[in-house]
């Protein structure tokens, strides 16, 4: 999102830069998710005496939120190159 409204308002940056870098959330987003997975994992190995649950499901939860904007900005990414190519 933020990278949009720089695009719009910067003249250095290109609205294809922004969207590419959007799209770095998703590999981001990936990455939060396993490691989310993992501490789950490890407090559920515990027995929930390593604590940290709560902080496990926040980021899953704002892992999946970038995962979803970096493949809905790939989309466009892509949308954009096919009306480019073809329009």
């Amino acid at each position: 999102m933020v990278a949009f409204a720089a695009a719009r308002k910067l003249d250095q940056v290109s609205l294809l830069q922004a969207t590419g870098a959007t799209c770095g959330s998703a590999v981001l987003g990936g990455a939060a998710v396993l490691l989310a997975r993992r501490g789950r994992r490890n407090i559920e190995r515990t027995l929930g005496r390593l604590g940290g649950e709560g902080a496990a499901r926040v980021g899953r939860l704002l892992g999946m939120l970038s995962l979803c904007l970096g493949v809905t900005a790939g989309l466009a990414l892509g949308v954009y190159a096919l009306l480019n190519l073809f329009g």
